[in-house]
């Protein structure tokens, strides 16, 4: 069986970053898939569940409901190795294209206070795992570290 692209990549080369990981055609329509990479794998401790799902509801929110890109949203969620997300957008784009989205995504969460959408019974099948403190703390973290001066290394996945 022939590996799916995510598993060519070194994950020992991977910094936090922003890469397109894939780009599919879809009838007439392309479909951009960003690997969100927050933590770096296999070196630094993965995301906990509780913050990566608070991040996962707060991020899609945010993402759903943006002027701009609100209608270009296909899915926003946590990698199953737990050291980012996924975000699929329509349309044909390069990591340089949502840089700003994402910043204004993480400041949103980094400052976001209230309940958290969809933390529920009703509307979440896991509500009770939800880290807000935490999630706050590793998107302010990413937003400083990682995309306020984003390097062009950390757009393009390393050889």
């Amino acid at each position: 069986m022939e590996k799916i692209t995510s598993f060519t990549i070194d994950h020992l080369k991977l910094f936090p970053g922003v890469y397109v990981s894939r780009k599919d055609n879809v009838g007439e329509m392309t479909v951009t898939t960003f690997d969100i990479r927050m933590t770096r794998p296999n070196f630094e401790p993965v995301i906990n569940t509780a913050e990566l799902h608070a991040i996962e509801h707060l991020g899609a929110t945010f993402l759903r409901n943006h002027k701009q890109f609100g209608e270009s949203i296909l899915y926003f969620g946590p990698m199953g190795c737990r050291t980012g997300c996924y975000l699929l957008l329509k349309g044909d784009y390069e990591s340089k294209d949502i840089i700003s989205l994402l910043k204004e995504m993480f400041e949103f969460i980094k400052k976001f206070e209230g309940e958290i959408p969809g933390a529920c019974a009703k509307d979440c099948g896991n509500y009770l795992d939800m880290n807000l403190p935490m999630a706050k703390y590793i998107a302010g973290k990413y937003l400083d570290e990682v995309l306020e001066n984003i390097l062009e290394e950390r757009l393009i996945y390393p050889e």
